[in-house]
């Protein structure tokens, strides 16, 4: 496959940092990624893999980690409630948590770890997702050399869902050494590349680069976002562009150019004032919680994929869809107002697929946009 076309500026320079595509394949064949079912290219995203649900799930009565002394199976036997076949579909409830062995496992070598985070379609539909394995310690953090199953945490939040065996919510990345995370080489990089803001200096880098909310909406309907349904229907998370609108989200409009007061607890989808652009050499992620700029979640996918909103890959524009939940107390956001942080890290190499219009990649120059599961 043609390597996209990319500066000499933004290619990757180091032989640490996240493996791309083909390097996922040769993982692979090398059984350091196994599967109980043959792995299917379209699972081969340009820097991470699609993980896919097991047939059974537990329905556990708190959330956990197993810790450095037991197994996620050993923790069931106390934690589980009951045991659910998903091979033909099952339901799962909102407002309660579950356990799915993942059909992956992993045998990787001492220089290899793992991350996990939940699709964006997930994430924009409020079901939280975490990745365990035996013998951890953190949510979404596989160790080097991690040889085991790997299991999905799973609790919908806002909607029920059906989910089924093969099922797509998560993802894994795979890293080579430790992640880089230096505020001076971000500053380098927005300087040259501009990724995210223009009007950015160096001195608003800290922690990452700043994503900013956009609350004055489309200028013609006003429309700012949407705000979940809390007792809507049911979701099937295999069918996709079939639910409408209407029946699962309300819309937000601007007020008189005012802010917006997030309500505890409420969803909204809201979207990022400027466009952000992952050029193919690398990868970002977006911080999840950061108190320092208010007590509300903004992002639960929270990665961005190399050629994400690159002009080279048909992306020009595209904007981050926020995934926001206020805590506590009500929050006012305003017009602009920063509300996430950005952290770039490099590849090992240039991906031999990136994404775009290529892979057919369905949030490639988006705006505000609800997940994939409803009617355009």
């Amino acid at each position: 496959m043609p390597q996209p076309k990319l500066s000499e500026s933004v290619k990757p320079d180091t032989v640490t940092g996240v493996l791309p595509s083909q390097a996922l394949t040769q993982l692979i064949c090398r059984g350091e990624i196994k599967a109980r079912e043959p792995i299917g290219d379209d699972q081969i995203q340009p820097a991470s893999l699609d993980l896919r649900l097991g047939s059974r799930a537990y329905r556990v009565r708190a959330s956990f980690l197993p810790g450095k002394h037991a197994t996620v199976t050993q923790r069931l036997h106390s934690l589980a409630m009951h045991e659910i076949d998903i091979t033909h579909g099952a339901v799962l409830e909102k407002g309660c948590v579950y356990i799915v062995p993942l059909m992956e496992s992993l045998n990787l070598s001492n220089d290899l770890s793992a991350a996990g985070n939940p699709k964006s379609s997930t994430g924009r539909l409020d079901v939280f997702t975490r990745l365990i394995t035996d013998y951890g310690n953190e949510f979404d953090h596989v160790r080097p050399g991690y040889w085991g199953t790997l299991y999905a945490e799973i609790a919908p939040r806002t909607f029920s869902v059906l989910v089924r065996k093969g099922s797509r919510l998560g993802q894994l990345r795979v890293r080579r050494g430790e992640a880089p995370k230096p505020d001076d080489v971000l500053r380098r990089l927005q300087q040259e590349h501009r990724w995210v803001d223009d009007s950015l200096d160096e001195h608003d880098i800290k922690r990452g680069v700043p994503v900013r909310v956009d609350v004055h909406g489309d200028p013609e309907t006003g429309l700012i976002g949407y705000r979940a349904n809390s007792h809507a229907g049911l979701i099937d998370i295999d069918k996709m562009h079939h639910y409408a609108i209407e029946e699962f989200w309300e819309p937000v409009y601007r007020r008189n150019g005012a802010g917006l007061i997030l309500d505890p607890g409420e969803f909204y989808i809201l979207a990022s004032k400027d466009p952000v652009r992952v050029p193919a050499g690398y990868a970002a992620e977006m911080l999840a919680y950061d108190t320092l700029v208010g007590e509300f979640r903004v992002h639960y996918a929270g990665f961005f994929d190399p050629g994400f909103g690159d002009p080279d890959a048909g992306g020009q524009g595209a904007r981050a869809v926020l995934e926001v939940r206020s805590f506590e107390v009500p929050f006012v956001i305003e017009h602009g107002q920063i509300v996430g942080r950005l952290i770039y890290e490099p590849l090992t190499e240039i991906p031999e697929r990136i994404y775009g219009e290529e892979l057919n990649s369905h949030y490639q120059r988006q705006g505000l946009q609800l997940s994939k599961h409803f009617k355009d």
